[in-house]
C-alpha cells in the first residue's frame, strides 16, 4: 500500500478579459464546489464529475490517500498574484507537512495564467519538485483545453487528458491517471518525455470531439497508447485565449525510453498536422441564426439549438452580453429561451417585484466588451429560483449547484433565464429549476461554445453558432498577442503570430 498525496488547482485563463480572478473566487461555490482542504477535499469530490474524483475511487480501495486542497476559479480573466500565491503556497506547505509520501497525483487545468506567471501550473510543479525532490513520482490529468508547457512535461511521470470535448469523461480521465499512477509507482520516475507543439491555433468551435477531424485524432492517441513501453499520450487541444509563449495544441507523450516517447510524439504531430484544413465550422451573425432557427423550427418538433459561443462564461465570457437577446426578440422569435444570462441586479429586482409582476429592466450588458449595451424593456416575472440544486447532464452532472437567486424573465416570445452567479449552459436543469422543460422549446439559446451538445444535442433538431460581441472570441486572428512564439498560425490556415512582443 503506497501512500499518495493528491490535490488540484484549476483556471482556465482568458488573458484577454477582465476582471480578474481573485481568491474569493476560487473559495465560492458556484457550479462546482468551493476551496476545500483535507478531509473536506474527499467530502465535496468523491463521487462527482471531476478527474480527482474517478482517481479515488480506484486509488482509495487499494492505498493510502492523502488530500492537500482542490480548487477550481472556472474560466475567467488572470489569476491575481494574491490568489495564485495563496493557493500554491498553502499546496506546498500543505505537502510538505504531509511528508513522507510515495507519489504525488494532482488534478489540474493546464491553462492557468497568473499576474506574474504564464505557465501557472508549470510554476506550481517546479515548486512541489522543490519540496519533493528529483525522484518522487508525479502524475497529472488535464483538461483538454490545456496550453502544455515543457515545464509540465519534464516535472511529471505521466499526463492524462480528457479525450472528450463537451467534457463528458472527467471521472474516466481519474480512472486512467490511476493506471498511469500504478505505472509509476511500481517503476519510478519516466525515462521517456516528449512535447510537440502545432504551428496553429485552433478555435475552440472547431475542436469538437463529437465530430471530424478531433474523434479521429482522439481514436489515433488511443491506438498509439496502447503500444508497448508507452505510459501515456495526451492530445490537448489548447485555450486560444491565453497569452503566452506555448498557447496551442499539443501531443504530450511519457514512454520507457525517449525513443519510444520521440517516435510515438512524432508519428501523433504529422497526422495532425495533415488534418489543419479540417478545423472550419461555418458560423452565423445573430440576426442569420435566428432567422435560420425560425425556418428550421416552424417544421421541427424538437428545438433548434443557437450557441451564442463569444459569451461563453467557460471561456472567459461574461454570460451578460445581450446580442442574441437582441436578435430574438427583434426577429420576433416564438417559443424562444435564452440561458444562462447572469444579472444579479435583475436577478435580484425580479424576486423583489415577485412572481407575475411586470418590471421594466436594463438587462445585461453591464460587462462589455465595447458595443455591448444593456437591453431595456418591460418584462414579466414568469418564475422565480433560489439557485440550488443538482445538475444531471453527462458534463456536469452529479454536482450541487448555487448560482444565487435566478429568475425567468419574459418578453414577446422570448424567454431569458437569468443568474446571479455565471454557469455555462451546458445543463438543463438550471431551466428545469425554472420550470422550463428543454424539450419542449421551439429555440434554444446557449451561452456556450461545445459543451451544451452534451447534454442539449440529443434533444435538438440542429445546432447553429452564431457569433455575437462577447469576450472569447471565435477568431485567435483578433486578439493582440504579446507573447506567443513567432510563426504560429492565429487560425487553421490563417495569418502567422509577429512573434512576442516588449521582451
Amino acid at each position: 500500500m503506497a501512500r499518495i498525496a493528491v490535490g488540484g488547482f484549476h483556471h482556465e485563463t482568458n488573458t484577454f478579459v477582465t476582471p480578474p480572478t481573485d481568491y474569493a473566487y476560487f473559495c465560492s461555490h458556484r457550479d462546482r464546489p468551493p476551496l476545500v482542504r483535507r478531509g473536506d477535499v474527499l467530502k465535496w469530490l468523491s463521487g462527482i464529475s471531476f478527474a480527482l474524483s474517478g482517481f479515488l475511487e480506484v486509488m482509495d480501495k487499494e492505498h493510502e490517500i492523502v488530500p492537500l486542497l482542490w480548487t477550481s476559479g472556472g474560466a475567467g480573466g488572470m489569476v491575481t498574484r494574491d490568489a495564485y500565491e495563496r493557493i500554491a503556497a498553502e499546496f506546498v506547505a500543505e505537502l510538505s507537512q504531509q511528508m513522507p509520501v510515495d507519489a504525488i497525483y494532482l488534478d489540474l487545468h493546464g491553462a492557468m495564467v497568473s499576474e506574474d506567471f504564464e505557465d501557472g501550473e508549470g510554476e506550481l510543479l517546479r515548486r512541489i519538485r522543490a519540496c519533493v525532490g528529483p525522484d518522487m513520482p508525479i502524475a497529472i490529468s488535464l483538461d483538454y483545453h490545456a496550453n502544455v508547457t515543457h515545464e509540465i512535461t519534464d516535472y511529471t511521470d505521466a499526463v492524462s487528458a480528457y479525450l472528450t470535448y463537451p467534457h463528458v469523461d472527467r471521472p474516466e480521465t481519474g480512472v486512467r491517471a490511476a493506471r498511469t499512477m500504478q505505472h509509476v509507482l511500481k517503476h519510478g520516475r519516466t525515462p521517456g518525455r516528449a512535447l510537440r507543439k502545432m504551428p496553429f491555433l485552433i478555435p475552440l468551435h472547431s475542436q469538437c470531439t463529437m465530430v471530424e477531424p478531433s474523434s479521429g485524432i482522439i481514436e489515433m492517441t488511443q491506438r498509439l497508447e496502447k503500444q508497448d513501453g508507452v505510459i501515456s499520450v495526451a492530445y490537448l487541444a489548447g485555450f486560444p485565449p491565453s497569452d503566452l509563449y506555448q498557447c496551442g495544441p499539443c501531443i504530450v507523450v511519457h514512454a520507457t525510453t525517449q525513443e519510444i516517447a520521440d517516435r510515438v510524439a512524432d508519428e501523433a504531430a504529422r497526422h495532425i498536422a495533415l488534418k489543419e484544413p479540417e478545423f472550419a465550422v461555418p458560423v452565423l451573425s445573430p440576426a442569420e441564426a435566428v432567422a435560420r432557427a425560425k425556418q428550421i423550427a416552424a417544421n421541427a418538433s424538437r428545438p433548434v439549438l443557437i450557441a451564442d459561443t463569444q459569451d461563453n462564461p467557460g471561456a472567459g465570457g461574461s454570460a451578460d452580453t445581450t446580442g442574441l437577446l437582441f436578435a430574438l426578440v427583434e426577429g420576433k422569435a416564438e417559443g424562444a429561451v435564452l440561458g444562462y444570462l447572469c444579472d444579479a441586479e435583475a436577478a435580484k429586482a425580479a424576486h423583489a417585484a415577485g412572481k407575475g409582476a411586470q418590471i421594466t429592466l436594463k438587462l445585461g450588458g453591464r460587462s462589455g466588451p465595447e458595443g455591448v449595451v444593456p437591453f431595456e424593456g418591460t418584462f414579466r416575472v414568469e418564475a422565480l429560483g433560489n439557485g440550488k440544486f443538482r445538475t444531471s447532464g453527462p458534463v456536469s452532472g452529479n454536482r450541487d449547484i448555487d448560482l444565487g437567486p435566478m429568475a425567468l424573465l419574459a418578453i414577446g416570445g422570448v424567454k431569458v433565464a437569468v443568474t446571479t452567479k455565471r454557469m455555462q449552459a451546458l445543463d438543463q436543469a438550471p431551466f428545469r429549476h425554472l420550470g422550463i422543460e428543454p424539450k419542449d422549446q421551439k429555440i434554444l439559446g446557449l451561452k456556450s461554445t461545445v459543451h451544451f451538445r452534451g447534454d442539449f444535442q440529443p434533444i435538438a433538431e440542429d445546432v447553429l453558432v452564431c457569433i455575437a460581441p462577447g469576450g472569447h472570441l471565435a477568431d485567435s486572428a483578433k486578439y493582440p498577442y504579446q507573447r506567443l512564439r513567432s510563426g504560429v498560425r492565429l487560425m487553421p490556415l490563417g495569418p502567422d503570430s509577429r512573434g512576442p512582443r516588449g521582451r
